[in-house]
């Protein structure tokens, strides 16, 4: 099996969906402007040095949505999609991936964003499997249904994460890394792990600790968003 492995945020999505989420929740009225936005740049910042306890994030980043219930939640990411995320899905990133789909490589998203948040970006993006940070439902009241708590189920897709969920996945096609081929695209140093257990990995528009570790390595360095298709 050939394997295509893509993170989402600023590799094939120009944006931070995560980050992008919470400022649109703001933008709807469910948070408070200034301190959701002061909490908010705080742990992009630590996500960005690598620093993130993605615990305290994941409940900081999901109180809105789920104080507001799967209703109201799935039509505001409904709007989210068409105005914010359509905008930054470029050509070049769906030429990318129609480019592995064309050589009938099995496609993977892999992210450390929440699967609220990701899912339907990866069905927009037509990636079938999407590796995410899954989160813990319970039962709502009057038995209809259940929806998330806040908290992470299971391992979370970050870090050394990405690779214990990726082995995981293989693990119940009855696979491992050994079996497949896989190529990882990723702008993030946060992904070195899975960088170097892969192939091919690609430093997809890097930041800068990551495109000096690929080019002292020889790795591939894909500065996507500079290509105008």
């Amino acid at each position: 099996m050939n394997l295509a492995l893509f993170d989402l945020d600023h590799t094939l999505l120009q944006i931070d969906s995560d980050y992008a989420w919470g400022v649109y929740t703001t933008r709807i009225g469910w948070t408070d402007p200034e301190a959701f936005a002061q909490r908010n740049d705080e742990f992009y910042a630590h996500y960005k040095a690598g620093t993130l306890d993605i615990h305290d994030y994941v409940r900081f980043a999901t109180d809105a949505v789920r104080q507001r219930g799967p209703q109201a939640a799935a039509a505001a990411h409904a709007d989210f999609m068409r105005e914010v995320v359509e905008p930054a899905l470029l050509p070049a990133a769906h030429a990318l991936v129609e480019q592995h789909r064309a050589h009938g490589d099995t496609l993977v998203l892999v992210t450390a964003t929440n699967e609220f948040v990701t899912r339907p970006i990866a069905r927009r993006l037509g990636i079938p499997h999407l590796i995410a940070v899954e989160l813990e439902r319970a039962p709502l009241p009057g038995g209809s249904g259940d929806w998330i708590t806040g908290a992470i189920r299971g391992v979370p897709s970050a870090r050394e994460g990405k690779v214990t969920r990726v082995q995981a996945w293989l693990a119940e096609r009855g696979l491992s890394f050994d079996d497949v081929h896989c190529t990882f695209y990723s702008d993030s140093i946060n992904d070195l792990p899975l960088l170097e257990k892969v192939q091919v990995p690609v430093a997809t528009n890097p930041d800068d600790r990551l495109r000096a570790i690929a080019q002292e390595r020889g790795w591939h360095v894909l500065d996507l968003f500079d290509k105008i298709t």
